[in-house]
């Protein structure tokens, strides 16, 4: 849904920035952009997702801590796994296995 969001607003953005047709046209499309942001679904939308985000928020932090450790630990486990040689530094290649 994020995904389609961005398309439809970079293409929106892209067709008024490219337009040929004037001032008249770009006044139309921000009047157009201004209506359905302002219409009651699409603001329905925005109360949801900020009243998400507001009771989520807090959660991010450690959601994010406890990923970084779970990385860091698989990649010292794999560091640990050479065989037998030191591991290899800034720039190098581990050894062919």
């Amino acid at each position: 849904m994020k995904g389609k969001l961005v398309f439809v607003a970079g293409a929106a953005v892209g067709y008024v920035l490219g337009a040929q047709a004037g001032r008249k046209r770009y006044e139309q499309i921000r009047a157009g952009a201004e209506k359905l942001w302002n219409s009651p679904t699409v603001q329905k939308s925005v109360g949801q997702v900020q009243t998400f985000v507001d009771d989520h928020a807090s959660d991010v932090p450690a959601a994010v801590a406890e990923s970084a450790k779970k990385v860091v630990g698989q990649v010292t486990k794999r560091g640990s796994k050479s065989s037998g040689t030191s591991s290899p530094t800034a720039g190098e290649q581990p050894p062919a296995e």
